[in-house]
């Protein structure tokens, strides 16, 4: 059994003469909430179908809860729970309904069904609409009620494939919340594809980015960051600066300070604990400061400096009801 929750080596998805995913290599520990991003048609969602054994790989190897997606899928499906971006819901089904079958499709006992719907509809926040039609819910309500399907059998591992894309800020905070909670109470591993930057940074461990097919770089979100620049501190003052440089050269973890007129901009390794130093040096130096400000790079600097684009994503969200 493997050690990894998820596992690759060299995978491929083809279709024709195009390789959707081309020789992608990931080892995502038990436990851990792993954050894919990847321009559109970079091979996420294509990845994540694999994982989930709803396509075949053309080349390569992977294992999901340590079995084989193309030798075992049928082991693979019974340990995982998916929330992909097509939700397949009946319009005409209660919320109730659905939970039920899928209780039923997992070979949940009859008599324990009540219960665990009662438990389902709580933790998602729609009790009092699981005896509603589905046609009847909102967008979010939707998601909601998608990740409750995906997680009836207690999983091992779930898929989430951009699973707050239109939700408002509300929802979207409640799917956060409780994705933190599967994975620190239930110890659930979580893969993650997300249009959100600050969703990656807010809740993933790891993240990995593809493009092309193939993975550009993997890290923690704060590794990735570093990797694309310092921190940056921007000093205005009251008059010429170019005499404050050497005073703020001399701080320790500073990497490089320039003047320009009123304005020095000061690179540091870690500016949130530089900018008190730099701002007592600049008084201790009789400068009037007009302004200090910092900067940090983001997941889209690392985004922008790997793929040459920012992450596109529909902004539209959809309230609750």
């Amino acid at each position: 059994m493997s050690d990894f929750a998820i596992q690759t080596e060299s995978l491929v998805r083809r279709f024709g003469d195009f390789d959707a995913v081309n020789g992608v290599n990931l080892q995502v520990e038990k436990g851990e909430i792993y954050g894919f991003l990847g321009p559109n048609g970079a091979g996420k969602s294509t990845t994540v179908r694999v994982l989930c054994t709803l396509l075949a790989p053309s080349g390569g190897r992977a294992t999901v809860a340590g079995f084989d997606v193309a030798k075992r899928p049928g082991d693979v499906r019974l340990r995982i729970g998916a929330a992909l971006q097509e939700a397949a819901l009946d319009p005409k089904q209660t919320g109730r309904e659905l939970l039920r079958l899928q209780g039923r499709l997992y070979g949940l006992p009859k008599q324990a069904m009540p219960a665990r719907i009662t438990e389902l509809g709580e933790l998602i926040d729609l009790t009092d609409a699981l005896d509603r039609p589905i046609g009847t819910y909102s967008g979010g309500m939707k998601r909601r009620l998608d990740l409750a399907a995906a997680l009836v059998h207690n999983p091992e591992i779930l898929f989430l494939d951009e699973p707050t894309t239109g939700l408002d800020p509300v929802s979207r905070a409640a799917v956060w919340s409780e994705v933190r909670r599967l994975n620190e109470q239930l110890g659930m591993t979580i893969f993650l594809t997300t249009q959100y930057l600050e969703e990656a940074d807010e809740l993933c461990g790891r993240v990995g980015i593809i493009d092309r097919g193939r993975i550009v770089a993997e890290g923690t979100p704060d590794a990735l960051k570093r990797s694309v620049g310092a921190d940056v501190i921007i000093a205005r003052v009251a008059g010429d600066a170019a005499h404050l440089g050497p005073v703020i050269m001399a701080l320790p973890g500073i990497q490089s300070v320039e003047a320009h007129g009123t304005e020095l901009i000061i690179a540091a390794d870690n500016g949130s604990a530089a900018i008190s130093p730099v701002a007592v040096a600049l008084n201790e130096s009789g400068a009037a400061v007009r302004e200090l400000t910092l900067r940090t790079p983001t997941l889209d600097d690392v985004f922008l400096e790997l793929t040459r684009t920012h992450i596109e994503r529909a902004d539209t969200t959809e309230t609750d009801r």
